[in-house]
């Protein structure tokens, strides 16, 4: 329960994060992220799995390079069900934030994360 805390808070502020770097991603408040992070722990947990599933074929021929495109799906259905408050300029800005999303969440994951809750 508590990892899943960190993870959200975590991914809160990596996208207002990415929202101060890059113009074409918009969130409106602190709590706007932390609700959009909420929404899309939401779609990774139901969404995810099922469109991983349908999709398998294309991401063991691209090598897994696929599931960016599939992280990408459900940032940009976060930011259609967070409406104003979060906002994605494009299919090609959510790709770009998945990507960084995911490899920014990664390295605090194992850098600071993971030592943390070891003890």
């Amino acid at each position: 329960m508590i990892r899943w805390i960190i993870s959200v808070l975590v991914n809160a502020l990596l996208l207002i994060v990415i929202a101060g770097y890059f113009d074409s991603v918009h969130v409106g408040s602190v709590g706007a992220a932390i609700m959009a992070s909420l929404v899309l722990s939401i779609l990774n947990v139901i969404v995810k799995p099922v469109l991983i599933i349908l999709t398998l074929p294309v991401t063991v021929v691209t090598l897994g390079l696929f599931l960016f495109v599939i992280n990408a799906v459900t940032l940009y259905m976060t930011a259609a069900i967070m409406g104003d408050s979060f906002n994605l300029d494009g299919f090609g800005t959510a790709i770009f934030a998945s990507i960084v999303l995911s490899v920014f969440h990664l390295l605090i994951q194992k850098a600071i994360i993971e030592p943390m809750t070891r003890k």
